[in-house]
């Protein structure tokens, strides 16, 4: 009886193609890409700024957006510079420990930003159904604590994940039709079998992302039942007010998720370029668009926006 001896490659570098089906079309791509990321940093630098030298901002409310704009710099940062590299430059080697380091600050930073909308939701519903309480339950300390467990929650989760990754063996491919590296699309080149790294990743979705949108709802649901026992209209619609740049965020947020997860799902027929670009817009919109809603919807940080930006300092 012979035996055979022989070797599998595993590959330590991959490559991403960026948008597959539209490379011709990479230098107008990357313009909205370069607009938003611009937009998505000076916008959320300028509001972290804002929040914590004003002391008039340093409510509960604010220091949880501070912390939603520091995470909108780190998703934002962990994926585009890496996209306008493919298009610009078609750099899309990438080895494998970067495309593992990659994928741990985008999918920890995700869950970051969903238990961030979770407490924010948490703020609401105190400052409504307790407003005589609110100061005395979310004081500097146990917002501290918050933001600790918040960020503890979504490394500790997603750390399993890169030696979940490392134990594989990747001899099947090495081209990535992607504009990053995410958890099952770089598994998948595994010939192992990824069934661990299948169910981790569902059961971490489900015990975050998931579990977060279903409290955020029982929230505002018992926030409207707070609301519509008010007796005042303009009570009514004061609350309501406060509620609004939350829920725009709500929406934002996890919309193109459910709908990106929704098209993989059930449209098959979808060609894989909109698949790509519906998955860039998860990423790309919120930090772009967060800072402008709550500029425009938040009349102190609107204030003190313009005295920053135009106020002549003599």
């Amino acid at each position: 009886m012979t035996t055979l001896n022989y070797t599998v490659v595993s590959h330590t570098v991959f490559h991403l193609l960026g948008i597959p089906g539209l490379e011709d079309q990479h230098m107008w791509i990357s313009i909205p890409f370069f607009i938003s990321y611009v937009t998505a940093l000076l916008g959320n630098s300028l509001l972290i700024f804002i929040i914590l030298t004003r002391p008039s901002l340093h409510g509960p409310m604010y220091l949880f957006l501070c912390m939603l704009a520091g995470a909108d710099i780190v998703l934002s940062t962990s994926t585009v510079p890496q996209a306008l590299s493919i298009f610009w430059f078609h750099a899309g080697e990438i080895s494998l420990d970067r495309c593992i380091t990659q994928l741990f600050f985008i999918h920890s930073t995700f869950i970051s930003e969903s238990g961030i909308l979770l407490v924010m939701a948490f703020d609401r519903y105190i400052a409504i159904c307790y407003p005589l309480r609110y100061t005395t339950v979310l004081t500097n300390s146990l917002i501290g604590k918050i933001g600790v467990g918040i960020f503890l929650r979504s490394y500790g989760t997603i750390f399993p994940i890169i030696f979940l990754l490392k134990r594989l063996t990747f001899c099947k491919n090495n081209i990535i039709p992607h504009t990053y590296c995410e958890h099952i699309g770089l598994a998948k080149y595994a010939c192992n079998s990824i069934r661990v790294n299948i169910w981790y990743g569902f059961s971490v979705l489900i015990l975050t992302v998931v579990l977060d949108v279903v409290l955020i709802f029982v929230s505002y649901v018992l926030i409207l039942r707070a609301v519509f026992r008010m007796p005042s209209q303009d009570a009514r619609h004061k609350a309501l007010n406060t509620c609004g740049s939350h829920v725009c965020i709500i929406i934002l947020f996890y919309g193109p998720g459910i709908f990106t997860t929704l098209t993989q799902r059930f449209g098959r027929h979808i060609p894989p370029h909109i698949h790509i670009l519906l998955a860039n817009v998860c990423i790309l919109a919120p930090p772009m668009l967060n800072p402008i809603i709550y500029g425009i919807k938040t009349k102190q940080i609107q204030e003190q926006m313009v005295h920053v930006l135009f106020t002549n300092h003599k």
